[in-house]
């Protein structure tokens, strides 16, 4: 996903686009090369309290190990689990600096063999933004499906256990820190919340710790999830980008009306109600 955007960027194409004499073309043109490369950034992405208690080194240990155990055994099945499932996305962006802004709203299907296709329901706003953000977003996370050189494993990262806490809404967690094991791009340094029953995850945030583009000054991101029949569905996902040609560029994605097969799933769990409850801001990230 990232080595396609990447190369997409210096292509033959990409750089004959960008030998222009005028000043104010050239101008432009990079400000479209920072656009264009936005969507390898939001991929390397997908409630707040305190934390009960201090643990000692070994116990903490001890319990660290045991969660991490359960949760790298049950992440290796969450790929698979959403296969044949869709759901509706609504993907919000903008670029403040530009006044530019735009809404999509799509159909997200996920074959049985994993590939990712989305069926346009509505669009609202720039075409800067449908085009430059919103639609590379899209051919990126189709193109980097399946990716598991970026998956949050002992592999990629350090985990440092923090402590189980409880939301806002009622639902206990246990907090890890991760720190990327290497200067990569897609990694981030941040934070990742396990549901204490399931150790699937609902909740992660951080700032990728090597910017994908030198128009790049920082990336943060935060998304979530929610626990429905074992499986960890997204929920939500906001970044933030600040670029150093354009300003912010702000991007938002809201999931939902899952299916399961063919079958829409209603029930709703403690996970849901802490996406929702920290989505409002009743619990901040």
């Amino acid at each position: 996903m990232l080595t396609a955007l990447v190369n997409w960027q210096t292509s033959p194409v990409g750089a004959d686009r960008r030998r222009v004499g005028a000043v104010d073309t050239h101008s432009l043109d990079l400000k479209r090369r920072t656009l264009c490369v936005l969507a390898s950034v939001l991929l390397c992405f997908p409630a707040a309290g305190v934390l009960k208690a201090d643990v000692d080194d070994d116990q903490e240990n001890a319990t660290s190990s045991q969660i991490l155990s359960k949760y790298l055994q049950v992440s290796q099945t969450e790929e698979d689990s959403l296969r044949g499932a869709s759901m509706e996305v609504e993907i919000n962006a903008s670029i403040p600096k530009l006044k530019e802004n735009g809404k999509l709203h799509a159909l997200r299907k996920i074959s049985k063999v994993g590939q990712i296709t989305y069926h346009v329901l509505g669009f609202q706003g720039d075409n800067t933004v449908k085009n430059q953000v919103i639609a590379r977003y899209l051919q990126a996370e189709q193109q980097g499906q399946g990716d598991g050189t970026l998956a949050i494993t002992e592999a990629n990262y350090k985990f440092k256990y923090k402590g189980e806490k409880d939301t806002t809404a009622g639902q206990s967690v246990y907090v890890f820190s991760l720190n990327p094991r290497k200067k990569k791009v897609g990694l981030f340094k941040g934070e990742m919340w396990l549901d204490s029953q399931t150790c699937l995850p609902v909740f992660e945030k951080g700032r990728l710790v090597k910017n994908p583009s030198i128009f790049f000054k920082k990336v943060d991101f935060e998304r979530a999830f929610a626990i429905r029949n074992g499986v960890p569905i997204p929920s939500y996902m906001n970044s933030t980008i600040d670029t150093r040609l354009i300003g912010k560029v702000e991007i938002s994605i809201n999931y939902s009306n899952f299916s399961e097969n063919g079958g829409t799933i209603d029930s709703t769990t403690s996970s849901d109600q802490t996406a929702a409850a920290a989505h409002s801001g009743g619990d901040r990230f």
